[in-house]
């Protein structure tokens, strides 16, 4: 408790009252004095006179205001400037005191307004833990890293109310990396200058297993390059799996008088554990997405081994049908969805013994075993779980729009888009390449054979997609350098 008097026995009164109800209490002696205690301790309310030399109660209130916003201050005045304690109200005072007092006005006037000041710390908590909880739920659901390391450092922004903030991921051969940047841009313009954390010294401080929380001058010892404005605290803890440390989260103020405190670091701790963790497992997805692309790419290379006429044919297959599926408007995650499966359409060939490219016409028998490929392709997809969501595309890509495909005589909307997408781009790319028992066909030729067969063969409105904008697609490769067929 500050009580600010200009009349020393008037202080010492109130704080021989204070004191025996059980409060610590400071005193000083006009509104300059009170500035300053407030600038070295923290005060849980403030006692001021409205009339003093130096800085009256009005100019200690706005100060009060503008640098501790959750400490009430209580105006003293005498009955005739009673209109003026009304108007300190209505700028920020939580209450005012009459002249001469009474100590049990005093003692209940305090009383209440630390309990309004107790209530509203514990809102404050509530919303705090709300929004923690909030933050956290939303780093983990994440399997994206930079959508984790994004969120992080918003996070650290809005939940320790800074002007900047850094995410920084340890590299394999040593060191951070800064993955992120955060700057409040009412504060910081395009053109200025945010400064660059010394990451160096920074990480060495959080290996010893303490966070660092720095203000003033030991802050700016840890940049490289300051900032334009004032570096006034700064707060960095470690993103740790068990002894691991896998980066660190900095939040930086360059504000005067807006300094982090324990609790705000306790609470990036909280948010840095959390994103410590999803950062882990994105990573770990990451590596079994990459796992996922080789295995595919691997199928699609036994499959084009098998004829040197197929080499290249699923890759390019897969090219055609990621752009159809765009053009059709598929979002991006069915879209990869048809790159694997169109990569692996043709992995049962693998079980048919025969050569598919010979001179000739096949033989019914050879035709028979031929059309069990899709099936093969099922059965060779089927037991690997993660490869279940490209199997309708391997298994139904020659069915017919009509009906009379191959191998369960789908018709219509029966057939998965994903397998009528496939079946377009298969014909196309085996009409416009060469094969051992002909030579390609003419671009012309082909898509007038699409287009022909479209609501026979091939599902209307995909055939007349490809149609309308293969062309346009043949121009971007030819401009980007790219061999097309002829």
């Amino acid at each position: 408790m500050l009580v600010v008097d200009d009349e020393k026995h008037v202080r010492d009164i109130i704080a021989d009252f204070l004191t025996i109800e059980g409060y610590i209490v400071r005193t000083a002696e006009d509104g300059a004095s009170a500035v300053r205690e407030l600038e070295r301790a923290r005060y849980d309310m403030v006692i001021s006179d409205l009339k003093m030399p130096k800085m009256g109660g009005l100019d200690l209130l706005r100060e009060v205001v503008r640098t501790h916003p959750d400490t009430p201050t209580v105006i003293m005045t005498g009955f005739g400037t009673v209109e003026t304690a009304i108007d300190a109200m209505k700028r920020g005072a939580y209450d005012y005191i009459l002249k001469p007092f009474k100590a049990e006005e005093i003692v209940h006037v305090v009383q209440r307004g630390l309990e309004k000041r107790r209530l509203a710390a514990e809102n404050l908590r509530l919303r705090e833990a709300l929004s923690l909880y909030q933050v956290t739920e939303a780093i983990a659901a994440s399997l994206s890293l930079d959508e984790v390391v994004t969120t992080l450092a918003d996070s650290a922004m809005q939940e320790m109310r800074a002007d900047l903030s850094s995410v920084w991921l340890a590299e394999p051969n040593g060191g951070f990396s800064q993955r992120r940047l955060r700057q409040d841009e009412r504060l910081l313009g395009p053109e200025d200058d945010p400064g660059e954390l010394d990451e160096a010294k920074v990480g060495q401080r959080l290996a010893s297993g303490v966070a660092v929380l720095e203000q003033s001058a030991r802050a700016r010892a840890l940049f490289r390059r300051l900032p334009d404005r004032q570096v006034s605290s700064l707060c960095a803890v470690p993103l740790r799996i068990r002894e691991r440390v896998l980066g660190f989260v900095a939040a930086v103020s360059l504000t005067a008088n807006k300094r982090f405190d324990e609790g705000q670091r306790k609470l990036l701790s909280i948010i840095a554990s959390r994103a410590a963790a999803a950062i882990e497992n994105a990573r770990l997805y990451e590596n079994l997405q990459a796992s996922f692309q080789q295995t595919i790419q691997s199928f699609a290379r036994t499959i084009d081994t098998m004829d040197r006429y197929t080499a290249g044919h699923s890759e390019r297959v897969a090219a055609y049908a990621v752009v159809l599926a765009r053009w059709l408007g598929l979002d991006e995650e069915t879209v990869e969805t048809v790159r694997h499966s169109a990569l692996m359409h043709d992995i049962g060939k693998i079980g048919c013994v025969l050569n598919l490219n010979k001179s000739g016409k096949l033989s019914p028998e050879e035709y028979e075993s031929f059309k069990r490929h899709p099936v093969f392709g099922k059965e060779i997809l089927d037991p690997i779980a993660f490869l279940s969501p490209v199997v309708p595309g391997v298994h139904l890509h020659h069915e017919r729009w009509d009906g009379r495909g191959y191998p369960l005589g789908l018709r219509g909307q029966e057939i998965p888009l994903i397998a009528r997408i496939i079946a377009v781009a298969d014909t196309y790319d085996a009409m416009t390449s060469d094969r051992a028992y002909r030579r390609a066909l003419p671009h012309e030729v082909t898509v007038g054979e699409i287009q022909r067969c479209a609501g026979t063969q091939f599902d209307p409105e995909v055939a007349e997609m490809f149609v309308e904008k293969i062309d346009e697609h043949r121009e971007e490769l030819r401009a980007a350098g790219r061999r097309i067929p002829e």
